[in-house]
């Protein structure tokens, strides 16, 4: 069950205009990212985190003409999990047809500026599908959005995560098998120091480097030594040596087959 529910009246949600259409069950959840630019400083702000909940409610409400804001529950970095349309109710989120067989749960990321989900963020969405299993009736399926919609929602980088179950951070996973010599997803932020930046994406490119010999801790955090590795296989590649993991330097990482 979630541990951290903010519900409606803590974070100033509107009151809906009219009634919900109950749901008794549904076969799962579909996981949702906002599709938009996510301010990066929401991880170090909660507050900042409530103001979006707040302003996607009116989106949907004033902009979509919905009677409330479409998603059952929202989650942010801080593994809060925000009361949206909650259980038992009807969500408006996954599209027209789609919405009686899945809750619809957001993930505060976009498509730009804050695009990794971090663990806190993978904790707090677990904890909302446990939340909606043990109040709502949710099945087992936990789905991405654009399963039987057509959207790039939500991301790759979370989408990635929902195909391999979903797991709590730390525990075992076994990823998507890659073809020898191709890189994984482009994660969609450039991995740099400082500050210190942490995330699976960051874990991925360590293991990477790892895997092609270079000295390196597979922590999951991009500090000194990592951007120092980053330089020196730049170096290598005559790419220019930034220390910033881009596209170029990802792409880089996976050309030919590690032996």
């Amino acid at each position: 069950m979630a541990t951290d529910i903010i519900l409606r009246k803590e974070w100033g949600a509107r009151a809906a205009r009219g009634s919900y259409t109950m749901l008794g069950s549904t076969k799962g959840v579909k996981v949702h990212y906002t599709g938009g630019r996510v301010d990066p400083a929401i991880v170090d702000d909660h507050d900042k985190c409530v103001a979006m909940v707040r302003s996607i409610q009116g989106q949907h409400m004033d902009g979509n003409g919905w009677m409330d804001i479409g998603y059952s529950m929202v989650v942010c970095p801080h593994r809060k999990v925000f009361e949206g349309r909650g259980a038992r109710h009807l969500p408006a989120a996954n599209g027209a047809g789609l919405n009686t067989g899945h809750y619809a749960v957001l993930a505060l990321v976009g498509n730009s500026g804050l695009v990794t989900p971090p663990d806190e963020m993978l904790q707090g969405i677990v904890d909302a599908i446990e939340y909606l299993r043990d109040r709502g009736g949710a099945g087992d399926e936990i789905k991405g959005h654009r399963d039987g919609y057509a959207t790039s929602c939500p991301g790759d980088a979370l989408y990635a995560w929902v195909r391999r179950g979903a797991p709590r951070p730390g525990a075992q996973d076994t990823p998507d098998p890659e073809p020898p010599g191709t890189a994984p997803a482009w994660p969609g932020r450039r991995l740099k120091y400082p500050p210190v930046l942490r995330g699976d994406d960051v874990r991925t490119w360590q293991a990477r480097m790892r895997a092609r010999g270079w000295s390196l801790d597979v922590d999951g955090a991009y500090g000194p030594r990592s951007r120092e590795v980053c330089k020196a296989f730049q170096e290598e590649k005559d790419l220019p040596a930034t220390g910033v993991v881009d596209q170029a330097t990802w792409v880089a990482a996976w050309k030919e087959p590690v032996t």
